[in-house]
């Protein structure tokens, strides 16, 4: 992504931005990524995204709508890695994620509510890419999203 900041990207397309609530922190080495959006829907279970982030990301961000459980971490240095070597943009928790020295030194962008050390269980439960929302959005599969160290924004088309 071309470096520009999101309050930029608010003023120049207004009409266009969905814009997060503030509830996220930035955890992965690229504080600055953007890309289109895929879902999961999952509580507690990281099956789908270990499933996911082995399948070739081009340049996605991947939008976890873990149901904001402050109870286990989703995303730990090792899938972190492998969303970097798939070519994965980012990742958006809504949740916790673990390991956090590690991913924070990974070429990624990773965003989340907290940290946690507990793991997640594996079942194999959950729904990819359906229309989730939380943080005051509606984060649709194939729409465009935009994160800095200022927060994330949404857009139905692309806009750097």
């Amino acid at each position: 992504m071309t470096r520009l900041a999101l309050p930029d990207l608010c003023d120049a397309h207004p009409d266009l931005v969905a814009v997060a609530e503030p509830l996220f922190r930035n955890f992965g080495g690229n504080d600055c990524f953007s890309g289109q959006i895929t879902t999961i829907s999952c509580f507690e279970d990281n099956s789908l995204i270990a499933s996911r982030v082995d399948t070739p990301g081009l340049g996605r961000v991947m939008v976890v709508d873990a149901g904001g459980s402050m109870r286990c971490g989703m995303l730990g240095d090792n899938l972190a890695q492998k969303a970097c070597d798939q070519g994965w943009s980012g990742l958006i928790i809504y949740g916790c994620v673990r390991d956090v020295d590690i991913i924070g030194k990974l070429p990624i962008g990773v965003m989340a509510l907290a940290a946690h050390p507990m793991k997640s269980v594996k079942r194999g439960v959950g729904r990819l890419d359906e229309t989730v929302a939380f943080a005051g959005v509606k984060w649709v599969p194939g729409h465009y999203l935009y994160a800095d160290n200022n927060g994330i924004l949404t857009s139905p088309r692309q806009l750097a």
